[in-house]
This record gives C-alpha cells, structure tokens and sequence, in this order.
C-alpha cells in the first residue's frame, strides 16, 4: 500500500463513526446566521482525507479541499468519485490564488499552527481569500482538555485487522501538547501486521488571545460556541473544542 494510503486509509476508518451529519449541519447553522451574503463557494482548510469537502460537495456547495500533504490530497482525490472538489496543496500561512464565500477549518487543523505568528499570518490570509460578507468558522481545543484530558495520557485501540497506541506528552509552553501515534494494519491475504509511526505537535491559545488575533486580522467574532453546540455559550472553559464564527464586513 502507498505511503499515503497507509495514514489516510486508518484515519478514515478510525472516523467513520463520527457524527458527520451533524457537524455538517453545524456548519451551515453558521453559514445561515452568520454570512451576509448567498454561501455558495467553500474552502475546507486542512481538509485531510477530504470526507466533509466531499459531504458538503453533495449538499451543493463549490468546493476546494487544500492541504498541506501532498499525500493526504492524492486519497482524497482518488476518492471524488464525482470529481466535484478542486484540491490544492498549500500551506494556510500563503494561501494564494483562492477566493470563497466561507471558509472552514475542522478537527483542531489550526491547533497544528503552533507559534502565533504563523497562527496570525494564517488568519491573516484566509481573511484576503474571503469574499466580503463572507465568513470563517475553525475550531480550536481547549487549554483544558490538552492540559487535563491528553497530556500525560495514553489511548489505545485494537481491531482484528487494525490497532494503534496514543501517547500525549505536555510541551514546555502552556496549551502545547507532542502526539506519538503507532499503528500497526494487517496485510492484505497475509497474518502479518505493517507498523507505521506518526509524530504531531499541537499548540492551543486562550479564546481571547485567538479573538484579538482575529481581530487584527480585519474579522469580527461573531459567535463562540463549545463542542459543536451553537446553543452552547456558557462554561466554555468546560468544552473540549471552541469554534470562533467569524465574519469579513461587506465593507472591507
């Protein structure tokens, strides 16, 4: 199996009991009260293996799937059927040559931004590819869910033909946390497993710090709403995720 098959394969199916329809549904909960204008082109940031770009493609909207592996990108591709996404590799810091009416960032990708100039560069970018009236939803994790759920922690999952080890380590900066992952997939007509490593770093920032960045920018926060909840705007120190609904002002 290709290199990028290996980690895209797993990810897809460690995921495919996630609640999907109704994170999709959350997103365009956002797209109608937020955006000031029709949302009829999307770009997924970090979009990965490209499963909710190609939800969203079915739901109607245009879409462009852009990441930064060139191997994430090639699964996704190979699994648009329909051909209904244009994917691009690049990085969010430069994004260049893309113009939409909303933007979206899922499953922690920013949190994979780790200094904040490079977390404000990002920004800073995605706010010149929007369309005026447009608007820009990302999720982020919590200090406290790296600080108390994961650093430290070992996770473990096993299948009879897949099985992984998780282990989070605290970094030296608040919020910061080292992902060491170890698969081990079964090979196809064969009792033999193939084992692969993957080694993540992740950062997360206060909500004020992320809101004065965005700011900055040129956005205006318009929502803030904890683990997929767009009811949920209390005790968000609580949640595991943040998503920040921002808008760019017709004006820009």
């Amino acid at each position: 199996m290709a290199a990028y098959e290996r980690l895209a394969a797993v990810y897809e199916r460690l995921m495919q009991d996630a609640p999907y329809e109704e994170w999709q549904q959350f997103m365009q909960q956002i797209f109608q009260r937020y955006a000031k204008i029709p949302i009829k082109t999307v770009a997924d940031l970090g979009c990965g293996t490209g499963y909710v770009t190609r939800q969203l493609a079915e739901s109607g909207y245009e879409m462009t799937g852009i990441d930064q592996s060139e191997n994430m990108l090639a699964y996704a591709a190979s699994m648009d059927d329909k051909q209904a996404v244009r994917w691009m590799q690049q990085d969010l810091r430069s994004l260049e040559n893309i113009q939409a009416d909303a933007a979206i960032s899922m499953f922690d990708v920013v949190n994979y931004i780790t200094s904040p100039e490079d977390v404000q560069a990002a920004f800073g970018r995605i706010w010149d590819m929007l369309a005026p009236g447009g608007v820009f939803l990302f999720d982020v994790h919590t200090i406290r869910h790296i600080e108390e759920d994961l650093a430290g922690e070992l996770f473990a999952e096993v299948h009879e033909d897949l099985a992984y080890t998780w282990f989070c380590e605290a970094g030296q900066e608040q919020g910061e946390v080292y992902h060491d992952l170890t698969f081990f997939t079964k090979e196809l007509e064969s009792e033999k497993y193939d084992r692969f490593d993957e080694y993540h770093h992740q950062r997360t920032y206060l909500p004020d710090t992320y809101m004065k960045w965005l700011e900055s920018a040129g956005f205006q926060v318009c929502g803030l709403f904890g683990d997929f909840d767009i009811e949920k705007t209390e005790q968000l120190d609580q949640a595991d995720r943040l998503f920040f609904a921002c808008l760019k002002n017709q004006e820009a």
